[in-house]
């Protein structure tokens, strides 16, 4: 990360988030300030919060506290159009195939890339005349990732992108996923798989039990910890 990036104005601000369902707090007064030009690992392990909060700022949740802008919008239209965001589950039809994918996400958003999403189907090595439905889990993962990061969008909202995948996979998958993102867009990406994702994030924000228990750039906490952020994610984990 350069110097730039803490210069810029942040396209993520949360203040005092909370969110519960059915009496149990899942979010607990959350604070966080995003700039773009990063990617920001969000760790934790389940039920940290960390879908929550995305779901969140992707404007996919309600009847939640505090203050939430995303590149100055609260969540709601205005924001959506400037967000793209993965799921963590399958969000496209069995009977889909990619070019039918494609064709879907260039209806339902403006700011959507064909080209550069069958570049990435092509990197990807993906089969053009199998449905969903005929692919295996990391071929799925990649087809859903591909029309994500094919939007030019502000911020990349990335729930577990390479959870259920073979390491191999993982590594192909964040390889696209970062020769495909704009220098000067914000990614969140949420995962448990901290060693996998440790060279590619520039920042992090571990949470659990829906509260920060650390944020900061990935090198400064290496240095301060003497540590990289796979151990210093256990260790402060444990305590």
């Amino acid at each position: 990360m350069t110097d730039a990036t803490h210069a810029r104005e942040p396209v993520v601000r949360v203040r005092g988030l909370t969110k519960a369902y059915g009496g149990r707090t899942v979010l607990n007064g959350i604070d966080l300030e995003l700039a773009p030009g990063q990617i920001v690992g969000l760790m934790g392990d389940n039920g940290s919060g960390k879908t929550t909060l995305l779901k969140i700022l992707a404007g996919l949740l309600a009847d939640w506290e505090g203050d939430v802008r995303v590149a100055g919008h609260a969540p709601g239209p205005e924001s959506k159009a400037l967000v793209s965001f993965l799921p963590d589950a399958s969000f496209l039809p069995d009977g889909q195939r990619p070019a039918e994918s494609i064709a879907q996400y260039a209806r339902f958003f403006d700011d959507f890339d064909a080209d550069r999403a069958r570049r990435m189907i092509d990197f990807f090595g993906l089969p053009g005349d199998r449905t969903l439905r005929e692919m295996s889990k990391g071929m799925r993962e990649k087809l859903q990732i591909s029309l994500a990061m094919s939007r030019r969008a502000r911020v990349y909202l990335l729930d577990e992108p390479i959870s259920g995948v073979d390491p191999a996979s993982r590594d192909v998958i964040l390889r696209g996923i970062i020769s495909n993102f704009e220098e000067d867009a914000l990614m969140l990406m949420s995962t448990h798989l901290i060693q996998d994702v440790e060279a590619v994030v520039d920042s992090v924000v571990f949470l659990r039990g829906g509260e920060v228990l650390l944020q900061g750039p990935a090198d400064a906490l290496r240095e301060t910890h003497g540590m990289g952020l796979d151990s210093l994610f256990r260790k402060v984990y444990a305590s």
